[in-house]
């Protein structure tokens, strides 16, 4: 797709696997469905998490997820990251050793879907932080939904996934799914960090609700604005409002609401010339 860095590859064999089935009056139907395998990661020698995901990029998830979590801090410089697909294992080496015993022994299951996980205290690092004071242009929100809702993708393709996408303005640049949004924000993360890309002037758009694990890993990321096409969490929106992130959800159409950080919105865009989104739309918000 013209202007993503990456998108979604609906090509890429492995992702999806079409079954055979029978629809509401017993005729046969054919579906492609979404494939999800283990991904063990590890830091250094010490084994971290197993996650459920659909398997592509998983050197960005596991240095996404290990950045979320806070795990690369004191941890010193990413040497290697090292991928086995036999064993569906990937290793992130530093050059300072790490030990994170007593943080994984504090586990939350949080909200995601395909059971997200969150090591040691959610808020740490929170405390004190305040994102950039970038603005937003609400011509930016329309035409972005309208760009990454027209993307191929597996959700368009197969369903039961979930989008996330890291913009710049009214462009989308990295378009990652998979089975846990939590999954797709890492993803992203870990592209940021292997890219050393600047965060303070990005939009963070998902296609799923947004909740306290999808807002502090925002706020990790150093992006001050989370936008969605569902809706939040009551939790979700105090943490935006305490970092200074601008909150929009059930962007659809030509609505939107917008629960914390409307003092970066400018409201350029001309409401009579965005179309609404009909009932029937092929992207549903997901949760």
């Amino acid at each position: 797709m013209t202007g993503y860095i990456i998108a979604p590859d609906i090509s890429r064999t492995g992702l999806t696997r079409r079954v055979v089935g029978v629809d509401q009056t017993g005729a046969e139907v054919t579906q492609d469905v979404v494939e999800e395998r283990p991904l063990t990661i590890y830091l250094n020698a010490q084994e971290i998490v197993t996650a459920m995901t659909i398997g592509d990029y998983p050197e960005y998830l596991a240095l996404g997820f290990l950045r979320n979590q806070g795990m690369l801090e004191g941890a010193g410089r990413v040497t290697r990251i090292d991928y086995d697909e036999e064993l569906d294992v990937v290793v992130v080496r530093t050059d300072q050793p790490t030990n994170h015993e007593e943080k994984l022994k504090k586990k939350t299951r949080t909200s995601g879907c395909a059971v997200g996980t969150v090591f040691g205290d959610m808020m740490e690092g929170l405390e004190g932080l305040s994102l950039p004071q970038a603005e937003l242009r609400t011509s930016w929100l329309y035409a972005l939904a309208a760009k990454i809702n027209t993307t191929p993708s597996l959700y368009l393709n197969a369903g039961a996934i979930h989008g996330t996408v890291l913009c710049q303005k009214d462009q989308p640049l990295v378009y990652m799914e998979d089975v846990g949004r939590h999954n797709a924000v890492d993803k992203v993360s870990g592209w940021m960090l292997q890219e050393h890309a600047n965060s303070s002037d990005k939009i963070l758009y998902t296609t799923g609700r947004l909740t306290s694990e999808m807002v502090i890993k925002c706020a990790h990321m150093g992006i001050p604005v989370l936008a969605s096409r569902s809706g939040f969490t009551a939790w979700g929106v105090e943490i935006a409002q305490q970092v200074g992130m601008t909150l929009i959800g059930r962007l659809r159409g030509k609505r939107f609401q917008c629960v914390a950080g409307k003092e970066r919105i400018i409201w350029d865009a001309d409401l009579a010339k965005i179309k609404d989104e009909p009932k029937s739309a092929g992207r549903k918000g997901v949760t």
